[in-house]
């Protein structure tokens, strides 16, 4: 089968689409025949070696297809089912290994694309606005890259707990769609500074929530937008990783709290699991979660699709379709 591997760490052009042999699946696992598969900023970073994995690696952790053949001691799925994943391994293949116990299913009526660009940004959304920081109903957040996969989603789903969304984004085109999603504000950062905007906007008070997926240039201003026990919710780092930080920073700043979230400790239960991706594949199937796919690109075209996605050329979710 064809497969983007890197067999070293660096930029986009270490990503080669190879032929590797065809996945057997092993105990309590299924092969899944991808239709879509998910491009995230943690692929960039594991290419790029700011996230360590085994080398020769095939890239990627999130896709939808359908199930190829099942694994002994898997009975609670059939070939031709089909199922998405978020938290796999070896996705950007046109076949992959994934153990049962981390597949969801995709509802009838749900396009599996639409799944691929869900579960991963989705369910990352859910948690952000559910539980890393649970926002109530007239309480305002800030959204940085809030035209992202991510940032579109996260927009909708404080909307419908009833918060106020400011977000910011780089261009005006992109400020179109971060209004469409709902963002009651739109701060474009590369015109103004976003801290100051945020100053004039809250009329001079302050923020009891940043959800900050860009990290090292964002991350300064974000804490000064914070209300004292304000929560700083860092959940990537686009723009390059925070340097260390000083905890008496959080003191002097007003004991604020700061959390660095990652999904699978959102998900540790079935309970979990099942609460957010019910939510979410039901929101969708109502309309009301609309789901972005901003660009699609061949497998074979993965390094232009982190290129771009990098280069913040993005909007909405990136698939690369084998």
């Amino acid at each position: 089968m064809k497969a983007v591997r890197f067999h070293e760490t660096g930029g986009p052009e270490v990503l080669r689409y190879e032929d590797i042999p065809d996945p057997t699946p092993g105990d309590g696992e299924v092969c899944v025949k991808l239709d879509a598969i998910g491009v995230n900023f943690i692929d960039t970073y594991q290419r790029a070696g700011a996230y360590k994995v085994e080398l020769p690696n095939t890239a990627g952790g999130e896709g939808a297809g359908a199930i190829a053949a099942l694994g002994p001691g898997v009975s609670d799925f059939a070939v031709g089912d089909r199922v998405a994943f978020n938290a796999g391994s070896g996705a950007y293949a046109e076949y992959t290994l994934i153990p049962a116990a981390r597949l969801f299913r995709v509802p009838d009526g749900t396009p599996t694309k639409t799944a691929a660009a869900t579960v991963l940004q989705g369910m990352t959304a859910h948690f952000l606005v559910h539980s890393a920081y649970p926002l109530q109903a007239s309480e305002t957040c800030l959204v940085h890259a809030g035209a992202g996969g991510v940032g579109l989603l996260l927009t909708q789903m404080a909307k419908m707990r009833g918060a106020r969304v400011i977000a910011t984004v780089s261009t005006e085109a992109k400020a179109e769609l971060s209004r469409a999603a709902g963002a009651d504000e739109v701060i474009l950062y590369t015109q103004h500074d976003f801290v100051a905007e945020v100053d004039r906007i809250m009329d001079g008070e302050k923020l009891p929530v940043v959800y900050d997926s860009v990290g090292k240039s964002t991350f300064d201003g974000s804490i000064d937008c914070l209300a004292p026990r304000g929560v700083m919710v860092l959940y990537g780092q686009s723009s390059g990783a925070v340097p260390p930080v000083d905890p008496q920073l959080l003191n002097r700043k007003g004991s604020l709290f700061l959390t660095r979230p990652t999904m699978g400790d959102y998900i540790r239960t079935t309970e979990e699991r099942d609460w957010r991706s019910g939510d979410i594949f039901r929101w969708v199937a109502s309309g009301e979660l609309d789901v972005r796919i901003g660009l699609e690109l061949p497998l074979a075209e993965a390094a232009e699709a982190h290129r771009a996605l990098a280069g913040r050329e993005t909007t909405g979710k990136v698939l690369l379709i084998p």
